[in-house]
């Protein structure tokens, strides 16, 4: 995959939550953005893992919230009628979207 892998994957961590929330929030997309781009804090449960970043391991169903019960929550959080609890909730599970084409590209 070379360069295109990592330029995929924090792109859609980090650049695809400011463009959805400008689709999304066009009025106030850079706050909306900022609170989506925040999610990206789920990753925080690698640090329960050993070891804590393993490059050929696929983080969706081993970490704790990168699961479906997790994406449950996630979904849950995103039906909630507060602009920044769907900007949250739709940020987690962009973010678990990212990491499952993470996983596919990596033949996991």
């Amino acid at each position: 995959m070379g360069l295109l892998q990592p330029v995929l994957h924090y792109g859609g961590h980090w650049l695809v939550p400011f463009a959805f929330a400008f689709l999304v929030w066009r009025e106030d997309w850079l706050r909306a953005g900022l609170v989506a781009a925040l999610a990206n804090l789920v990753d925080l449960d690698h640090l329960l893992a050993v070891p804590i970043f393993d490059p050929h391991r696929c983080s969706i169903g081993y970490h704790l919230l990168h699961g479906w019960e997790a994406a449950f929550g996630f979904a849950l959080i995103a039906a909630v009628p507060r602009w920044w609890a769907r900007a949250l909730g739709l940020g987690a599970l962009w973010h678990l979207a990212v990491d499952y084409g993470d996983c596919i590209m990596q033949g996991l």
